[in-house]
């Protein structure tokens, strides 16, 4: 099963999903028989590249996140220590 093959939603995989749909227009019976199944190879392996960038992309954003979290904290811990304390 594959994405909703929107052109917008995948520019990298464009080309294969305007062959997909030809294919699939042009060969209405067989299209349940085979007849574009290559072209689906092409196309998962092309979704799986794209999900695997966006993948690390996130990564990336995550740990810069994370950091930001993290000094964060520290920044307000060391203000509290710092803090006179009231009697």
């Amino acid at each position: 099963m594959h994405p909703p093959l929107t052109l917008h939603k995948h520019p990298a995989c464009a080309e294969l999903i305007v062959n997909f749909k030809k294919c699939h227009e042009d060969h209405p019976v067989q299209k349940f028989f085979g007849a574009c199944n290559d072209l689906k190879i092409q196309l998962d392996k092309c979704f799986r590249a794209e999900k695997q960038v966006k993948r690390k992309a996130n990564f990336e954003a995550s740990k810069q996140f994370k950091e930001k979290l993290r000094a964060s904290k520290a920044a307000k811990a060391a203000a509290e220590f710092t803090k006179p304390a009231s009697a």
